[in-house]
């Protein structure tokens, strides 16, 4: 299976190993991954601030790129970014050159835990980490990209590592892109009450699929001086791992029939 690694900028910028974690992770499930050249922003800044035209370009150019190698699928490390390229079968339908490029785009790319869970059919990666852990859950991967069950199930299933539910969820963490730097005082107040609620968990990491949610809440750990270290779910899912105890949707289906 040929997968084109979608790698964001703010991974690319800010958080490297979880992009190296990723690809790991999805070769060691048999995937052949290729990084295509030319990859810049998604747009999604521009676009959420209502340039929408003048972000046709960054747009165009993210379809040639991801598109130029011939992948089965495209997978990215961010909800949120993925939820922006599967908008693009909409933001571009009425272009001629565009749309149906868009539309294929849309349609083969995937979250990274999502791909796992979704197409691989993968259920327990393997992996192991002892520790006690709380995940956030990001607004646009749930709301958007309409995925609110893989990473649950994959973290579940990571030996040794106890999961506490986070309260309220369901709560944003302030980010928002742009939002952030228009609303500082808004944001503040909203990262705060979900860094209140990760520490009412006692849970020594802090995981979730989007990077830039953990960007924004581990910022706040720092500039309040706790210490909690944050975890993107590629680099759960590649800690210590043993492939003997990997598991398929398939395998448990078996067993409970």
């Amino acid at each position: 299976m040929k997968v084109a690694i979608f790698s964001t900028c703010v991974v690319d910028l800010f958080f490297p190993k979880v992009g190296q974690a990723m690809t790991e992770v999805l070769e060691r499930f048999g995937c052949d991954c290729y990084l295509p050249e030319n990859q810049i922003c998604c747009g999604q800044p521009t676009y959420n601030s209502g340039y929408l035209k003048e972000t046709d370009k960054t747009l165009h150019n993210e379809i040639d790129s991801l598109l130029s190698v011939d992948a089965d699928y495209i997978v990215g490390p961010a909800g949120s970014c993925v939820a922006m390229l599967r908008s693009y079968k909409n933001s571009l339908k009425d272009d001629p050159e565009y749309a149906q490029k868009a539309a294929e785009l849309a349609d083969k790319s995937y979250e990274f835990s999502q791909f796992l869970y979704r197409v691989l059919g993968v259920v327990d990666a393997g992996a192991q980490l002892d520790a006690k852990a709380t995940y956030h859950r990001s607004c646009h991967m749930t709301r958007l990209l309409g995925e609110a069950t893989a990473p649950f199930v994959l973290l579940d299933h990571v030996k040794d590592l106890e999961m506490t539910p986070l309260p309220n969820i369901q709560n944003c963490c302030g980010f928002g892109g742009t939002f952030s730097a228009k609303e500082p005082e808004i944001s503040q107040t909203m990262v705060d009450e979900k860094v209140d609620s990760v520490l009412s968990t006692k849970a020594e990491i802090l995981i979730s699929a989007d990077p830039a949610c953990l960007m924004n809440i581990g910022g706040r750990f720092s500039r309040r001086g706790e210490k909690i270290k944050i975890m993107h779910i590629a680099e759960v899912l590649n800690s210590n791992v043993d492939v003997k105890r990997i598991k398929y949707k398939k395998d448990i289906e078996k067993v409970e029939q």
